[in-house]
């Protein structure tokens, strides 16, 4: 889901501070990644940005990928935690099951002590009942095979929020 965006030749123009601002919306605030694509300018498009975060991504060590999962919020966090784009994305319905709730915090505590790192999944309106079940699903997971799926899920919400297919 496309987040409101200035125009490429604006964010081009913009300094280092202003850009991550802007840019948090997309990528979550991580100054490793952020301060990279600032210093990768001009950008012809949000897609050539969106190739050259996963470039970046692709050149990040281990600590360096689990660090941008962080930048990530957990699903269910409290609203005011996260980001607009995120609150947007997670917004669960009117009426959630409290069960479901807290199988999903207790299956992502799990998950972060196994792997070391937060579970990331595109969650885009699916109903908390189907993230739990995909959660259930990666659980059993090598925690490699983790790591390089949480990316491409964290990637592939970036595409969506800058409109560009990932």
């Amino acid at each position: 889901m496309p987040v409101p965006l200035v125009p490429i030749a604006e964010l081009n123009r913009l300094d280092l501070a202003d850009f991550a601002g802007a840019m948090a919306r997309v990528f979550e605030p991580n100054p490793l990644l952020l301060e990279g694509l600032a210093r990768g300018r001009p950008y012809r498009s949000y897609a050539d940005l969106l190739a050259a975060a996963r470039a970046r991504v692709g050149a990040m060590s281990e600590p360096e990928l689990v660090g941008l999962l962080a930048s990530h919020p957990r699903i269910g966090a409290p609203d005011t935690t996260l980001s607009v784009a995120s609150r947007r994305e997670q917004r669960a319905p009117a009426v959630t099951d409290a069960g479901v709730e807290a199988e999903l915090a207790r299956l992502q505590d799990e998950y972060e002590r196994r792997n070391g790192f937060r579970f990331v999944v595109f969650v885009n309106d699916r109903a908390r009942a189907a993230i739990l079940e995909v959660l259930r699903e990666r659980a059993g997971e090598q925690r490699d095979v983790e790591l390089a799926r949480s990316i491409e899920e964290y990637l592939a919400i970036c595409a969506s929020r800058l409109g560009v297919r990932g």
